[in-house]
C-alpha cells in the first residue's frame, strides 16, 4: 500500500468565468519529490492554494495521512506543518528580511520580541543551504532572486514536513539551482515531501520522482519520472510538440540606437556603486545579453536605463537623443518598450483590468482618444486583438482584473504590450520567468523577429541556456562591472560561468572590440 501524506481528492476550484480546478486528485508520497506541471493558467498554482488554505475548493476532500483536514486558511495550513514557496512573493515591502521570515511566528520572551536567536538561526540556514541574506536589508531595496531566497527562508525556519515550491528557481543561478536541486533531495532524505511546481523540464527530470500533469484544469496524468522522458511531458502538458532550440536568421547589424557612456548608478543597499563606470552600445538587428549572477547590478542598470531610477554619472543615448534626465513616458515616446524584472511591481496595474494595463503605456495615442476621452470601444479592440494574437488566458476577456490572472499570462500581457509598440529598443528582463515551454518558445520568437526587423535588443538573463540560444553578444557582469564580451559562438558556458563568478576578467579597454580572447 502506498504511503500516502497528502491525498486531494476530487478538488473543483471556479473562479468568474473559468474552472481552475475540475475534479483534481492528486496523491503526494511520503518522502519524495512530486512534480506539477502545466502550461499558464493550467491550475497548478490554484490547486497548491487549495491545499495551503488561501482558497476554499467548490468540491473534493484533502487528506493528510489518510485523515479528511479541513484547511480554512494558512495558519491551518501551518499547524498541519505544510509549507510554501510562493510564485508571487508573500512578502512586507517595508520590513526587514529577518522580520519577514519570523512573521508569524516570532520568537518571544517575558511578553517582547527576541531576534537575537532568531537571527542566529536565520543566518546559520542561509550558510547550509546557500541562500545569503543580509537579515537587516528592506525587502523593497533587494533584488527579485533575494525576495526569492527569503521565501525559501520563511519556509526552512518553520521546519515544516509537506513543502510546496511554485516555480523557486525562476530567478536563482544556475550553481544556486543545482544547490537547490541538492537541497530537495536532503529534505526527502529526512523524510520530508515536496510538491515542486515548475516549468523547467530539465529540473523535473533531475529532481523529481513523479510528474503530475495539468492541462486546462484537467488532471492528464501522473508518470514515474524515470520512464518517460522531456518531449513526452512537453507533449501531455501543451498537447502538441514544441521545439527547444531558437531558430535564427543571419547576424545584420545596424546602427547604434542605445549608446550607454560611463554609467555609474549609486546603491540602495550600501555606500558602494551597484554600476560601475559601464559602457555600452546595442545596435539595430542585434540581440545584446547582459549575463550574470544576480545581484551583480543587473538590476540597477536596467532600472537607470528605463528611467526607473537615476545615475549619478554617465549617459544615455537612444537614437541619437540623449536620454540621460527624461521621464519614463518621453522614453517611451523616443521608442523603448519594457519588460520588467518584476512584473507586478512596475510591469502591471494589478487592481485595473487586462484591457486597461495593455493600453496603460499608449492611452494618449489618437487612436485611442475621442475628444480628450478614451476611447473604450478602440481599447477594447485593441485589447481583444493582442489577447488572440499572444494567447492570453483570462477568465472574463478584456474585463479580467489583472490580479486574478496566473503569473504566466500576467507576464504574456506585459510582453504583448510592449512589443506590440513596435519599438526601436526593447529592454527585456527576464522574459521567460515562470512560463512555459510553450510560452517560452512563443516569446523567444517574437525577441527574435524583433531583432529581425532591425530593431535593438538588451536582454537580461540569469538562464545561461537563453542567453546562448538568443544572443548576437554577451557581455557578463560581475560586481557592477561589465568584466567580459563574448560572441555566443566562440564561447562555452564553463567559460562564461568563470567570467559571472568574478575568477577571470577582461582588459576594459578591450570591451566593445571584437574578442580575440
Amino acid at each position: 500500500m502506498d504511503d500516502y501524506v497528502i491525498e486531494m481528492l476530487g478538488i473543483t476550484k471556479v473562479f468568474p468565468g473559468i474552472v481552475a480546478n475540475d475534479g483534481i486528485d492528486l496523491r503526494l508520497r511520503r518522502g519524495e519529490v512530486h512534480a506539477l506541471l502545466g502550461e499558464n493558467g493550467a491550475g497548478k498554482s490554484t490547486l497548491m492554494s487549495v491545499l495551503f488554505g488561501l482558497y476554499q475548493p467548490e468540491a473534493g476532500i484533502i487528506k493528510k495521512n489518510g485523515k479528511v483536514v479541513q484547511i480554512k486558511n494558512p495558519n491551518d495550513a501551518t499547524a498541519l506543518n505544510i509549507g510554501m514557496v510562493h510564485q508571487h512573493f508573500k512578502l512586507v515591502d517595508v520590513f526587514t528580511v529577518l522580520d519577514n521570515i519570523i512573521l508569524g511566528v516570532e520568537p518571544v520572551r517575558n511578553g517582547f520580541l527576541y531576534k537575537k536567536e532568531a537571527r542566529r538561526k536565520v543566518l546559520e540556514l542561509s550558510e547550509k543551504y546557500g541562500l545569503r541574506v543580509d537579515p537587516d536589508a528592506k525587502i523593497e531595496d533587494i533584488s527579485v532572486g533575494m525576495q526569492q531566497r527569503v521565501e525559501i527562508l520563511k519556509m526552512l525556519y518553520r521546519e515544516n514536513e509537506i513543502l510546496i515550491f511554485d516555480e523557486p528557481t525562476a530567478v536563482l543561478t544556475p550553481q544556486e539551482i543545482k544547490e537547490l536541486m541538492a537541497t530537495m533531495r536532503s529534505f526527502t532524505a529526512e523524510g520530508k515531501s515536496i510538491l515542486f511546481i515548475t516549468h523547467k523540464l530539465a529540473e523535473i527530470m533531475e529532481v523529481a520522482d513523479r510528474c503530475t500533469v495539468l492541462r486546462k484544469g484537467k488532471h492528464v496524468g501522473t508518470v514515474n519520472v524515470k520512464e518517460t522522458t522531456k518531449e513526452e511531458l512537453s507533449r501531455m502538458m501543451v498537447g502538441r510538440e514544441v521545439s527547444f532550440t531558437v531558430e535564427k536568421g543571419r547576424f545584420r547589424p545596424g546602427g547604434v540606437e542605445l549608446d550607454v557612456r560611463h554609467l555609474t548608478v549609486p546603491s540602495k543597499l550600501h555606500k558602494n556603486n551597484a554600476v560601475k563606470d559601464v559602457s555600452f552600445q546595442v545596435r539595430a538587428g542585434e540581440i545584446v545579453c547582459i549575463a550574470g549572477i544576480d545581484g551583480n547590478g543587473q538590476t540597477e542598470l536596467t532600472h537607470a536605463l528605463t528611467g526607473l531610477d537615476s545615475q549619478s554619472q554617465g549617459t544615455i543615448t537612444l537614437g541619437g537623443v540623449d536620454i540621460s534626465k527624461a521621464r519614463i513616458r518621453e522614453r517611451s515616446r523616443l521608442g523603448m518598450s519594457h519588460i520588467p524584472e518584476d512584473r507586478h511591481k512596475h510591469g502591471l496595474v494589478l487592481s485595473f483590468t487586462l484591457m486597461e494595463n495593455l493600453v496603460l503605456q499608449r492611452y494618449w495615442e489618437p487612436q485611442f482618444q475621442n475628444n480628450g476621452f478614451i476611447n473604450k470601444n478602440a481599447v477594447r479592440a485593441y485589447s481583444d486583438k493582442l489577447i488572440r494574437q499572444y494567447d492570453i488566458r483570462s477568465g472574463q476577456g478584456s474585463d479580467t482584473i489583472a490580479r486574478s490572472m496566473s503569473g504566466g499570462n500576467q507576464q504574456k500581457a506585459i510582453v504583448a504590450r510592449e512589443i506590440d509598440k513596435n519599438p526601436r529598443l526593447l529592454v527585456a528582463i527576464q522574459p521567460t520567468r515562470g512560463l512555459d515551454v510553450g510560452a517560452i518558445e512563443y516569446i523567444h520568437k517574437q525577441l527574435v523577429a524583433q531583432r529581425d526587423a532591425g530593431r535593438a535588443v538588451l536582454l537580461v538573463s540569469f538562464e545561461l541556456d537563453e542567453v546562448m540560444s538568443l544572443a548576437d553578444r554577451i557581455l557578463v557582469m560581475y560586481n557592477g562591472e561589465i568584466v567580459g564580451e563574448f560572441d555566443p559562438r566562440k564561447v562555452t558556458v564553463e567559460e562564461l560561468g568563470l567570467y559571472m563568478a568574478g575568477a577571470k576578467r577582461m582588459d576594459i579597454r578591450n570591451i566593445g572590440k571584437e574578442n580575440k580572447a
